[in-house]
């Protein structure tokens, strides 16, 4: 993996290196009060202006990169994340050892002073080991149009499948066939005894259309179904645009104990 240039600063007083910094200076220097720099040929005197995270003429965007990871042994569920800040901030990412995602600063909102919101997966995350990801069964009949097909079942459809919901042929590994558009959850048969199979209605049109004998998988969409962010630990990037002055007070998570 390939990581961004930095500049690290040593400090006599302390004989250590005690920070770093995105931009790449050819010198660096305090003096009298002032810190100065050296890029290009050209001097530059820092943190005399009011527009934020510009060097050199780059502007560039504040980050902040934490890890949330009390009781380490212990498989947690991140419910939620805050922070205090008097400004909004987006979290550009966020990943466990179990799953990933991220929240636009759009996502969250401001509760008694604190910037609060669920965490969600990443729209379009695919990950077999939720529990949102259900079988039906094998496909009896297929009929239709390739973004209207039909799929029948000699069993009920069940209750837990939606309108909205991603269908798979259940091969190694799965394969996309399309989205839910209409569900028949069960058979039923009519007076004149002619019977109505359980089916789904498939808009196929991105994806593969199923075969007769396929058995047909299905997983809720990641932001919908999302419950929180499931893991030992979980490691976040915040990121804000802002080019004024901006403080982050504190950034906290709700978590609890996952159960299997």
């Amino acid at each position: 993996m390939a990581y961004p240039e930095k500049t690290l600063s040593y400090s006599e007083d302390v004989k250590g290196w005690p920070s770093f910094y995105s931009y790449l200076a050819d010198y660096m220097v305090g003096m009298n009060g002032f810190f100065y720099s050296w890029s290009g040929g050209n001097l530059y005197r820092h943190n005399t202006n009011e527009l934020r995270n510009n060097y050199y003429g780059v502007q560039y965007n504040s980050t902040i990169t934490s890890v949330f990871n009390f009781e380490p042994m212990t498989i947690k569920l991140f419910k939620t994340m805050s922070y205090e800040s008097n400004d909004s901030w987006e979290c550009t990412s966020l990943e466990t050892d179990l799953s990933n995602g991220s929240m636009l600063s759009t996502y969250f909102v401001q509760k008694e002073g604190e910037w609060f919101t669920f965490l969600r997966e990443n729209s379009g995350t695919v990950n077999w080991r939720d529990r949102s990801a259900n079988g039906i069964g094998a496909a009896f009949a297929l009929f239709g149009l390739i973004n209207s097909t039909i799929i029948t079942f000699t069993v009920d459809v069940g209750s837990i499948l939606s309108i909205g919901d991603a269908i798979y042929i259940g091969s190694n590994p799965p394969v996309l066939a399309g989205t839910v558009t209409n569900i028949v959850r069960s058979s039923t048969t009519n007076s004149l005894g002619v019977t109505t199979p359980a089916s789904i209605t498939v808009d196929c049109s991105a994806g593969t259309v199923p075969s007769i004998g396929d058995f047909i998988v299905f997983i809720k969409d990641s932001i919908a179904a999302s419950q929180g962010a499931r893991g030992y630990y979980l490691h976040f990037n915040l990121e804000n645009t802002n080019t004024e002055a901006v403080e982050l007070f504190s950034v906290g998570s709700s978590v609890m104990k996952s159960y299997p």
